[in-house]
């Protein structure tokens, strides 16, 4: 019998050389879509609005709720990142399933949707990081704090995988420590409402009927489940990718869901007041987050000044991982000749092995988008919208190709087996609903920004991409297809 294939030869069955260097294990892949969805991030620039929308019942059913509709569709993206473990992910998945022109707008929404996440990741981080530091909160000082963050980022990007994965090995330890300390105080020290309160459905901002104002109330979660693509997009960095990257996008959302879903419980039953969690100020008048404000009032002032600390740590280390995997979606699509610029972004350096030109133009990209929306709810809702039609449109494929005797899934190491269909068609279900919450009111500017999007993007394939852009490597009349 002969020996299995190795990582750099099942990659050549793709048409692809290893070009960016394979060094991370399964931990590391795991951590990377762990710091991009980030609970610490989410819960504390995100508890408020869910809060606002549906009060305690948000937190007791929405978070779980959400958790595990989000699992169908990591678990339909894990298995076919096991068939197409390259670091174009779901370009690639599109692609073979459903054309050439569908591989690229996927791409690209994918792109753009880590693009608009990375803007919003890191001005929230700035919004954190000024007055932690003693910094007036102008909008001339958050733009150039937010400028500087991302700086930090593309240059450790810069440098090197294993340098990024190493950090983000340390972003886990410090999301899982910071909760399980931070629910520990609440729990032991902080005065708790009688569990009665988990299940009140209070709406603060007169949206009715009050079932609405809920499922708006779903994207405090949502928008916190984005990210774990990165699994899949850092294939070609890891080794054994058909099982470790597939395990790397479903841990991700299911430890982020346990351990998320407990520091919201902790959280929600130290509430003394929701008018006084809503609206706390400074003493210059500034608004503070409604975490801050509840670890404030439950623990004292120096566990609300901890938190706003640890938020920022975990903010950074969320944007860090999100230019990571926005580059190398945008690095595999240069390197099928499907982006303006092709020669120089699909540029390796090849002393530390990473598409650094796509690195840097992620960064460029991400203070251009924070410019133009100059809103975090705007383009955290655009991002999200962007992000889950990149998802949903592969799986959508994939589903149709199994009905019509495609064998891909033969090729999945990791397989969701006779389940398979039944989890696919929950997942595109559930896509397609939270797509349009995602642009309801007050998020409509986002909707109308992803049909500008959209637009531009069938104007350019129909123009330009149409003629020049061939798609993959592997599927070209010249290459090799992959092997089943």
């Amino acid at each position: 019998m002969p020996p299995p294939p190795s990582d750099q030869d099942d990659l050549g069955r793709f048409g692809y050389a290893q070009e960016l260097f394979r060094s991370m294990g399964g931990f590391s892949n795991f951590a990377i879509s762990f710091s991009i969805i980030s609970i610490l991030t989410g819960a504390v620039t995100l508890y408020g609005y869910g809060l606002e929308m549906g009060g305690p019942l948000e937190m007791t059913l929405g978070w779980p709720l959400a958790t595990i509709f989000t699992l169908t569709v990591a678990a339909s993206m894990a298995e076919l990142c096991s068939a197409y473990p390259t670091a174009g992910a779901m370009y690639h998945w599109a692609a073979d399933l459903g054309g050439r022109g569908a591989g690229w707008y996927v791409a690209w929404l994918n792109i753009f949707g880590l693009i608009a996440a990375q803007a919003g990741i890191n001005y929230s981080c700035a919004q954190f990081l000024l007055p932690f530091l003693g910094v007036s909160s102008t909008a001339r000082n958050l733009l150039l704090m937010f400028v500087f963050i991302l700086i930090t980022q593309g240059v450790l990007n810069h440098y090197g995988v294993k340098l990024v994965s190493t950090l983000n090995d340390l972003s886990v330890s410090v999301h899982i420590i910071g909760v399980v300390v931070l629910v520990a105080a609440l729990f032991l020290l902080a005065p708790k409402q009688p569990v009665s309160f988990l299940f009140e459905s209070v709406n603060s901002n007169g949206r009715s009927p009050y079932w609405w104002a809920f499922v708006l109330g779903l994207l405090q979660a949502q928008w916190t489940y984005t990210g774990f693509d990165a699994s899949a997009h850092l294939a070609e960095e890891t080794e054994d990718p058909r099982r470790r990257a597939p395990w790397g996008i479903v841990l991700s959302v299911a430890v982020s869901g346990v351990v998320g879903y407990l520091l919201l419980i902790s959280l929600t039953l130290a509430i003394r007041t929701i008018p006084g969690a809503l609206g706390a100020k400074d003493a210059q008048g500034n608004a503070i987050p409604a975490v801050i404000a509840i670890l404030g009032s439950a623990l004292g002032a120096k566990a609300g000044n901890a938190m706003a600390a640890l938020a920022s740590m975990a903010m950074w280390f969320c944007g860090l991982s999100c230019i990571t995997s926005a580059s190398r979606a945008l690095y595999s699509l240069a390197r099928d000749e499907g982006t303006p610029a092709s020669r120089l972004l699909r540029t390796v350096n090849r002393s530390h092995g990473t598409p650094a030109a796509a690195i840097w133009a992620i960064v460029a990209a991400s203070i251009a988008a924070m410019i133009w929306t100059k809103a975090v709810p705007v383009v955290t809702s655009l991002s999200t919208v962007a992000l889950y039609l990149a998802y949903v449109i592969p799986v959508a494929l994939g589903l149709r190709a199994r009905y019509s005797g495609s064998d891909w899934p033969k090729s999945a190491v990791w397989s969701l087996g006779r389940f398979g269909p039944a989890v696919n068609v929950v997942a595109i279900v559930f896509a397609v609903f939270i797509c349009f919450v995602l642009v309801m009111p007050p998020n409509e500017l986002a909707g109308e920004t992803l049909a500008g999007l959209l637009l531009a993007l069938s104007a350019l394939y129909v123009g330009i991409a149409r003629r020049r852009y061939k798609g993959p490597k592997w599927s070209r009349p010249q290459v090799a297809v992959r092997e089943s």
